[in-house]
């Protein structure tokens, strides 16, 4: 029998997640965060009243099949008008996502359609049908509202995120806490934390399916931090911050990092931009997690991205031992690749 893969998270993070799990002998299920409000799932939401389907967008063309006539539809999909009143800064995919919505009468039928449309390997799952917007208390006690205005608004010295939240309430989706419950593997992945990942863990019911699944739960953490959002994280932060919101000191099982040395190009442009690469101490990791997978993830470029097919085998190194319910008996265990 396959191994059940859930991997949750939001932009591009999921697209590099199952980009690299899709050619594996998996059952994937996407789960997918519903509080982008910026851009042209921002517009669409705004103007139709739908749940906004950029990251549903991403996650369907990740999966979508290779044939000739697939690789068309990923093109159509992800094509964006660069001109066009009312048309510049939408994609095809979001525009199609909104016309499937109105046709069925409901976001997760048009998934349903689209996911045929691709011949898509595997599930993309809303993490909610809530129309719901995402909020953030600072520090200095302000408040922000909406994903857009939270994802954008930089660096400042000595004001962090204290806590995000929906409003209103978010309801999971039936199917997610279903595909949570069944898994083997739940698999965050790597993107903004508290707005690509964290808003998925923020409907109601998210968080005791995670708990309570005997699913092994696998963290891939960022490359880089964000400004005005994980100014200085270290992984093992990350991993901690995810835990409680979670409510559970230790619920994460295994956690990917990144081992490959960014060269002082590439730091120097980061840090310009106010970002720097996502540091770890593998002893301090060590008593978070039960496993750690040392490797090198990256695609770097102008920017640096985790390489898909690197993160697939980094994630598929832990499978013989997680679903096999394989115990961390006698400490634990790193696994470097």
């Amino acid at each position: 029998m396959r191994p059940s893969v859930v991997v949750i998270g939001g932009g591009t993070g999921n697209f590099s997640v199952l980009s690299g799990l899709k050619d594996h002998d998996l059952d994937l299920t996407a789960v997918v965060a519903m509080s982008d409000s910026g851009g042209s799932s921002g517009r669409l939401r705004d103007e139709l009243g739908q749940l906004p389907p950029g990251d549903i967008r991403q996650c369907l063309v990740a999966l979508a099949g290779d044939a000739e006539q697939g690789a068309m539809l990923r093109r159509l999909f992800t094509h964006r008008f660069s001109m066009g009143e009312g048309l510049e800064g939408h994609s095809v995919g979001n525009l199609l996502l909104a016309a499937l919505t109105e046709i069925t009468g409901a976001h997760d039928r048009a998934i349903e359609a689209a996911s045929r449309l691709l011949n898509i390997r595997g599930r993309v799952l809303p993490v909610t049908l809530t129309n719901s917007h995402l909020h953030a208390t600072l520090s200095d006690g302000r408040e922000l509202e909406e994903e857009a205005l939270i994802d954008t608004r930089g660096s400042e010295d000595g004001v962090e995120i204290e806590n995000v939240f929906l409003s209103p309430p978010a309801y999971a989706f039936p199917p997610v806490l279903e595909a949570i419950t069944k898994a083997d593997l739940v698999v965050f992945a790597p993107g903004d934390l508290y707005t690509s990942l964290v808003p998925n863990l923020l409907a109601e019911g998210v968080c005791d399916a995670i708990r309570s699944t005997k699913a092994r739960v696998v963290y891939i953490t960022n490359l880089m931090t964000k400004p005005g959002e994980t100014d200085g994280f270290t992984a093992e932060r990350f991993v901690t911050e995810v835990n409680r919101y979670i409510g559970h000191d230790t619920r994460i099982d295994a956690v990917v990092v990144n081992s490959a040395k960014f060269s002082d190009r590439v730091r120097q442009r980061y840090m310009q931009l106010g970002a720097r690469p996502v540091e770890y101490d593998i002893s301090l990791m060590k008593t978070l997690v039960p496993w750690v997978v040392e490797s090198d993830l990256v695609a770097e470029g102008i920017f640096v991205r985790h390489e898909p097919d690197k993160l697939g085998r980094a994630v598929m190194s832990l499978i013989p031992r997680i679903v096999s319910n394989e115990a961390a008996s006698g400490g634990m265990s790193s696994a470097g690749n």
